[in-house]
């Protein structure tokens, strides 16, 4: 046997016998753990289905625990095993089929497992980065400078979660089990990680590999970047830090990545022809380091200028041209630093200063974002360009902070409108964070942490005081539609029981005006179940039979025995409307000379002329409203209104599937556009209630009415995902259309 393939065996078994003593004790203590908290959550599970998936994983974990410990504890020791013999590199080709390219690369039904493993491999790496860095170098001594990044490094977070992955596909347990097994993983095995990490270090120096090793630069990190010309991830066969930049996709666990560059790749005029300073006629390429000092004068430039002055309408197209420009500008300042212009960069930061380029192209074409938001957030390209050199992962991990301080300043950006930040507030808060970032950021990415909990604290302050006047704008809609429901229930009770009957105005007068609102008021206050309110639809019925004309002796007397119950319930029923006293008298005086003239009493002239003045009054106090009259041209315009609006058309079917948090942009006839959310669908009239950012109440509509404001181009729905998702799908798509041009390359002048 070859003596260095000998001495690579011996070196690669210690590794492997330290990873399997550390990973089977650890692993085996996550398990020990998954009882208890499956048992826990168990007995505080909300419905016993729920319940019974929890009893149902623990019998399956039980079943299942020795063969996944044993195919991941395997899977690993294959990969220790595999580094003895790495494979050749091969030239990234795009894949045939790249026209239908995804942003989502998985199922809907394994995202959440995939976000989950995400977040755990980025926490992780980013926690064990010096450690799982001076493994990487010497696992690439090992292998002869076979480069091993955190990606391809067998017991770095990415391979050991992704091999834990593999080895869980055979328990068949309900995903909510899966995930409380995740996080054990990665509380008593990823979490312990940095013993593993010193032990092998510790184990390979005194085998004498790279004993005076440094970690130049971290990545992602908060610690000051190298010499220029040093790159941490690129290493020579002699163990050394090689100078210059990686070529390829570095660290970035995601095939997300790969495809973009792989996209990149192939639409540039230089597709597969060697960037290496050997190929060049002006000297070596720029190092990371060079690119953020180059980056840093032209962020200082943009700084000195002053604040961010106040969006005008031509902004968004000016900062558009900045930001195709920039590529450019970029080499020129290189060239101003070092003496001479390169013609070219190394492929992966070409490809990261593209990508950029196109999020914030997406950022001033995205009609989510209000155009005076799409301006200043559009200042940011610089600051997010030093970060995406400095840490490749901004655009792999969903909950890399300066994509989540963007996702959240966009988030914040769609509910905004003047109208609806009189003083500034929001508006001035994105500025102030846009400032911070362009005058502070150099190369400590703390900032974006820091950063992003101020916003949230902003947000999470502004929620509370909004959720309360949204809550009072809903009770408060609430209660007029019980109001108006009530008026309707009792204007049709009313409108039901008179039919056909021809009722004397004084009498038709009671019942439209005074009584009417009596039943509104018992309704609200009693319900319709109440003897209240059916006593008060009894007397409906007594009253109309009351203008009877009796014919005979019994009739006569049968009226005559209806009249003091009549006049109790009308005390009692003008009373809860606020009938004053002496209009109480005045009324019941009225019905009393009509009564006798109903009895067939002789009436003196006095008498009868008062009555037909009164009666032509109504003897109603103006100060109760009439509401039978309006229930007619209410329900015809109701009517109408539906017979407008298609049924079938997309409009109609998008608005029926709105629901509660969905923003939408209003941009009516003489209005200023203003956004606002729906808060609140009546469960009994239907009608969408819309609020602004503050909680206040905006508009509300009904369906047919919404309808016909998002057919006119006057309503439309605000994005619901998050601004770096979107720009993402939509970066691939645009790079994926065939006859897409590639992006600017470089220019050599």
């Amino acid at each position: 046997m070859d003596p260095a393939s000998e001495r690579v065996g011996e070196l690669l078994s210690a590794v492997r016998n330290i990873a399997g003593k550390h990973l089977q004790q650890w692993t085996g203590n996550a398990f020990e753990h998954v009882d208890d908290a499956l048992f826990d959550l168990a007995e505080k599970a909300e419905n016993n289905a729920t319940q019974m998936h929890y009893f149902d994983g623990m019998r399956e974990v039980r079943k299942r625990r020795p063969s996944v410990e044993r195919n991941f504890l395997g899977a690993v020791s294959r990969s220790i095993a595999e580094l003895a013999h790495p494979p050749k590199a091969e030239p990234t080709n795009v894949p045939a089929s790249l026209g239908g390219v995804e942003l989502s690369l998985v199922a809907d039904n394994e995202l959440e497992e995939s976000l989950a493993i995400t977040s755990m491999i980025g926490k992780n790496e980013s926690r064990l980065s010096r450690d799982l860095f001076s493994v990487n170098q010497r696992l690439s001594v090992i292998c002869g400078g076979h480069k091993v990044d955190d990606a391809g490094n067998p017991v770095g977070p990415a391979v050991l979660a992704q091999a834990f992955r593999q080895a869980l596909h055979e328990l068949s347990a309900d995903m909510r089990v899966k995930l409380i097994i995740y996080k054990l993983f990665d509380r008593y095995v990823l979490s312990c990680l940095e013993e593993l990490y010193q032990d092998i270090n510790t184990e390979l120096v005194r085998a004498g590999v790279l004993p005076q090793l440094r970690h130049e630069i971290m990545r992602g990190g908060n610690a000051k970047p190298g010499p220029a010309g040093t790159q941490a991830g690129g290493v020579d066969p002699a163990g050394g830090v090689a100078s210059g930049n990686v070529d390829e996709a570095g660290d970035i666990p995601s095939d997300l990545l790969q495809t973009l560059h792989a996209l990149f790749s192939a639409r540039r005029p230089h597709a597969g022809v060697g960037l290496g300073a050997a190929n060049l006629p002006s000297g070596p390429l720029p190092s990371a380091n060079e690119l953020l000092g180059a980056l840093s004068v032209l962020q200082s430039q943009i700084a000195s200028a002053g604040p961010l002055p106040h969006a005008q309408p031509d902004d968004a197209a000016e900062l558009s041209r900045e930001v195709l420009q920039l590529k450019g500008q970029l080499l020129t300042q290189l060239g101003a630093l070092r003496g001479e212009k390169p013609s070219h960069v190394a492929t992966i930061d070409e490809d990261t200063i593209d990508l950029v380029g196109m999020l914030f192209e997406f950022i001033l074409e995205d009609r989510n974002l209000p155009a005076a938001m799409q301006v200043m957030l559009a200042r940011l390209q610089i600051p997010y360009l030093k970060a995406a050199i400095l840490d490749r992962k901004l655009f792999a991990h969903r909950q890399h902070p300066a994509r989540r301080l963007l996702d959240c300043l966009a988030e914040q950006a769609k509910s905004w409108s003047q109208e609806s930040d009189r003083d500034q507030r929001l508006h001035d808060k994105v500025k102030w964070i846009v400032d911070q970032l362009l005058h502070d950021f150099d190369d400590d990415m703390g900032i974006f942490d820091r950063l992003l909990v101020d916003l949230q604290q902003f947000q999470d302050a502004n929620k509370r005081r909004s959720e309360l006047a949204e809550q009072r704008v809903a009770e408060s809609t609430r209660g007029r539609e019980k109001l108006e429901q009530a008026r309707r229930r009792a204007a049709r009770e009313i409108l039901d029981r008179i039919g056909e009957n021809k009722l004397p105005p004084l009498v038709h007068g009671v019942l439209a005006r005074a009584w009417a609102n009596h039943l509104v008021l018992t309704l609200l206050r009693e319900g319709e179940d109440s003897p209240a309110f059916k006593s008060a639809l009894r007397f409906i019925d007594e009253f109309i039979a009351s203008t009877r004309t009796p014919h005979d002796v019994q009739s006569q007397q049968t009226l005559r025995q209806m009249l003091p119950g009549i006049e109790r319930a009308l005390r009692q029923g003008l009373a809860n409307v606020a009938f004053q006293e002496q209009d109480v008298e005045r009324l019941l005086a009225q019905l009393h000379t009509y009564y006798r003239q109903q009895l067939g009493e002789t009436l003196g002239p006095a008498e009868v002329v008062t009555v037909e003045e009164d009666a032509a009054m109504l003897a109603i106090p103006d100060n109760i409203q009439p509401i039978i009259e309006s229930r007619n041209s209410q329900q015809e315009e109701l009517e109408e209104e539906v017979a407008e609006v298609p049924l079938d058309s997309p409009e109609w079917h998008q608005v029926l599937a709105l629901q509660p948090g969905t923003w939408l942009e209003f941009c009516l006839p003489d209005e200023a556009m203003t956004r606002a959310k729906l808060s609140w669908i009546s469960p009994m009239s239907g009608r969408y209630l819309f609020v602004n950012r503050r909680g206040l109440k905006v508009a509300d509509y009904s369906p047919q009415e919404l309808t016909g404001l998002m057919t006119n181009g006057q309503a439309r729905v605000l994005a619901a995902n998050a601004l770096f998702d979107r720009a993402m799908s939509a970066i691939v798509g645009k790079l994926s259309q065939p006859d897409n041009p590639a992006p600017a390359d470089n220019p050599a002048e």
